[in-house]
């Protein structure tokens, strides 16, 4: 019989100790296929590690596991101290009592007495900042609400494990913000941290390694940006078979081939494309929309029109070529999709509208989303 196990110890206080290992954990889809196969891998304290794959590659499953929920097939998971854990919106609250109560409840699932409730009842009350809603019943929580109050109580349990899925997600920026915060002082204080993210530039912010879940395999990168370059290669198909060609032209009109310089770009590149052409009258005075959509932004990140650049366009009857270059684009670590948009000078008709995906990489040791060009000096000052 295959051994399988989840063990849990108390604290370890050695600094260069796991607080969480796996060694050959096997687990299981109901339908048979692997969620995780033979994975190995150990946290140690104040480490901080992201895990990142696709929908479905087993992520919400690793971390049930470590909390208990679910218990692997096959190997050995061994957990040392404390855990706290954030894993779905509403675990661990009962539907029909307030925030108030909900908070006493939550926190002895996650080990505290009522004493120790009740003497960090007030800083959990304030770090969630839910106001009026404390005494009202959770089932009237939206969301984010959720969050607020279930990761207050769990950053308070002085966990020596803390795990977070994706649900940070759902909370506003400052209380992200807040969030991370908490965590590092956390961090300070030795506790080790799991964090499953679909945001590349949360995890390049946050994480100390990476594991990457794909087709049951975790593979763990101690390079973090590594791994995140790996992460997108996942979504990234054949430019042909990946760009979505909306509109090719009309029966006046029709656009032949397209030339694309490259999809793969660095921060601070240019994006080109070249357009044959073909047309039975002319366009003139067309109008161009050009639009940039970043993973990481909610709606456009960029877009303009070449009437922003008063740069007038006329498409010639007969055969013709047009280009479009967007120069000195700062996207840094990000998928993204460029569209491009022509239509007749009224709008009317659209002659042309592609949609093309991009990857821009990671610059090492810049951990924002835009990489901007710095000059830097140093002189000798004169007496």
């Amino acid at each position: 019989m295959a051994l399988r196990a989840l063990i849990r110890k108390p604290e370890i206080h050695r600094p260069d100790a796991p607080v969480v290992e796996f060694r050959g954990v096997t687990i299981h889809y109901g339908d048979g296929k692997p969620a995780l196969e033979d994975a190995s891998f150990a946290l140690t304290r104040g480490e901080r590690i992201a895990i990142v794959g696709p929908n479905g590659a087993g992520k919400s499953t690793l971390l049930k596991m470590l909390n208990g929920i679910f218990w692997p097939d096959r190997g050995r998971i061994t957990v040392s101290g404390k855990v706290g854990a954030l894993i779905e919106v509403g675990a661990g609250f009962h539907p029909l009592l307030t925030g108030r109560e909900n908070i006493f409840v939550n926190g002895a699932i996650l080990g505290m007495d009522r004493r120790e409730i009740a003497a960090k009842f007030d800083r959990i009350v304030a770090f969630a900042d839910i106001g009026d809603f404390l005494d009202a019943p959770v089932k009237s929580y939206s969301s984010g609400m959720f969050v607020r109050l279930g990761f207050a109580i769990a950053v308070h349990c002085d966990p020596q494990i803390l795990l977070i899925d994706e649900v940070l997600a759902v909370g506003d920026k400052g209380f992200q913000g807040k969030c991370f915060n908490a965590i590092g002082k956390l961090k300070k204080q030795g506790t080790a941290t799991i964090l499953v993210s679909h945001n590349t530039h949360q995890v390049q912010n946050f994480a100390d390694r990476i594991i990457l879940l794909k087709k049951g395999q975790a593979v763990v990168f101690d390079d973090v940006q590594k791994g995140l370059d790996e992460y997108a290669d996942l979504f990234r198909e054949p430019s042909a078979s990946s760009i979505q060609k909306i509109c090719n032209g009309n029966q006046l009109i029709s656009f032949q081939d397209a030339a694309i310089a490259k999809t793969r770009l660095q921060p601070g590149d240019t994006f080109e494309i070249v357009l044959d052409y073909h047309a039975l009258a002319d366009y003139d005075d067309v109008s161009v929309d050009i639009g940039i959509y970043a993973e990481s932004e909610q709606g456009f990140y960029f877009q303009a029109g070449n009437k922003a650049y008063d740069a007038r366009l006329d498409l010639k009857k007969g055969s013709h070529r047009i280009g479009f270059a967007i120069e000195a684009i700062p996207l840094n670590n990000a998928n993204a999709t460029i569209a491009l948009a022509i239509w007749s000078s009224d709008k009317s008709e659209k002659l042309f509208w592609w949609r093309i995906p991009v990857h821009f990489s990671g610059v090492k040791h810049a951990q924002g989303r835009n990489f901007l060009r710095v000059r830097f000096s140093q002189t000798e000052r004169t007496p």
